[in-house]
């Protein structure tokens, strides 16, 4: 499996532009540098589509991929090193708090994909049953530190009513099947599908209904905000028009996906049942109502008032959500 990211980065991985776009010659296409985050992926099939199809090219862009961990990618993006990026709300609020200027501008994952996993006969199935359980997490950093801590402050509970356990390799989700812990964080669409198909079926605490955390989505810099906002605005418009039709038509996904990461082809199936798992993340009651991409306002001031609270958070009550999200790329 290591040796298949290795060979997926090595495919899309790029080096980021970073000198501002000049006024194009006629015919010409736009140049803009894209940070998808976390490795090659399924998960980032609209992306591959949108350019293999040529929806990218056809609004005049030349759209650069470049992979990168999402804490150094809102960094990139502030500087202009990047223009737009998936970064997770979690990550977009502490940023502006530090005056990185980033803003969240198209929601992807509707539903927050980070969640605890349980063994399926553990018994344990709400963030109460918790207290005094051992909970395997990467570290303390990061949407999946922020969503336990959500999860178990929504049961009167801190991380000083368990006991944590670091997997700073994430191999938490094995340390779980092997019973060295009783819960561990994870992605909903990622781990929990590998373990039940390798016969370990788990239960899983989500915290959308909870505290509604914004997910990753489409960000951007305040450099390319200011010079490309027609170039950020019709890369939004883009890749919501694939992800529009990979809900529609999953295969399409896949394929694209194949395409671009060929080492996926030898895992089909798997890949089929993260990208199903995936594309039920993209869509919530609100999105529906408001449309794709639509950001949720209300869901980001609830995120701001917990985070402000945290212990060391360093975040502000009074950051204001519109200092956080812009809708203006937004069809």
């Amino acid at each position: 499996m290591l040796r298949r990211l290795l060979i997926a980065i090595a495919l899309l991985a790029t080096a980021a532009c970073t000198t501002p776009s000049a006024s194009p010659t006629p015919g010409a296409l736009d140049s803009l540098t894209v940070g998808l985050g976390y490795i090659p992926s399924v998960q980032f099939a609209p992306f591959y589509r949108a350019q293999l199809e040529g929806y990218y090219e056809g609004a005049g862009l030349a759209v650069t991929f470049q992979n990168e961990i999402d804490p150094n990618l809102v960094t990139l993006l502030g500087q202009g090193a990047i223009d737009v990026g998936m970064a997770d709300g979690t990550s977009v609020i502490p940023a502006v708090a530090q005056d990185i200027p980033v803003k969240y501008a198209a929601t992807v994952y509707a539903q927050f994909p980070n969640v605890v996993m349980t063994a399926a006969d553990s018994g344990i199935e709400t963030a109460a049953d918790l207290e005094g359980k051992t909970i395997g997490i990467p570290g303390r950093f990061g949407s999946s530190w922020i969503m336990l801590q959500a999860l178990l402050a929504s049961a009167g509970l801190t991380p000083d009513d368990v006991e944590i356990r670091d997997y700073p390799d994430f191999g938490q989700a094995v340390a779980l099947q092997q019973g060295q812990v009783d819960a561990a964080t994870g992605f909903a669409n990622n781990e929990p599908i590998v373990l039940a198909n390798e016969g370990f079926e788990t239960n899983l605490l989500r915290i959308d209904e909870i505290t509604p955390l914004p997910g990753p989505g489409l960000t951007v810099g305040a450099p390319a905000i200011a010079s490309k906002p027609n170039q950020v605005r019709a890369f939004v418009e883009q890749t919501l028009r694939a992800m529009d039709e990979i809900t529609n038509d999953p295969a399409l996904g896949l394929d694209a996906a194949i395409s671009v990461i060929p080492e996926l082809a030898d895992d089909r199936e798997t890949q089929e049942q993260i990208l199903a798992a995936t594309i039920q993340l993209w869509s919530s009651a609100y999105t529906a109502a408001n449309g794709a991409g639509a950001i949720d306002k209300s869901a980001w001031q609830e995120t701001v008032d917990f985070m402000s609270g945290l212990p060391d958070a360093d975040i502000p009550s009074d950051l204001a959500v519109d200092d956080l999200v812009t809708e203006e790329f937004l069809p």
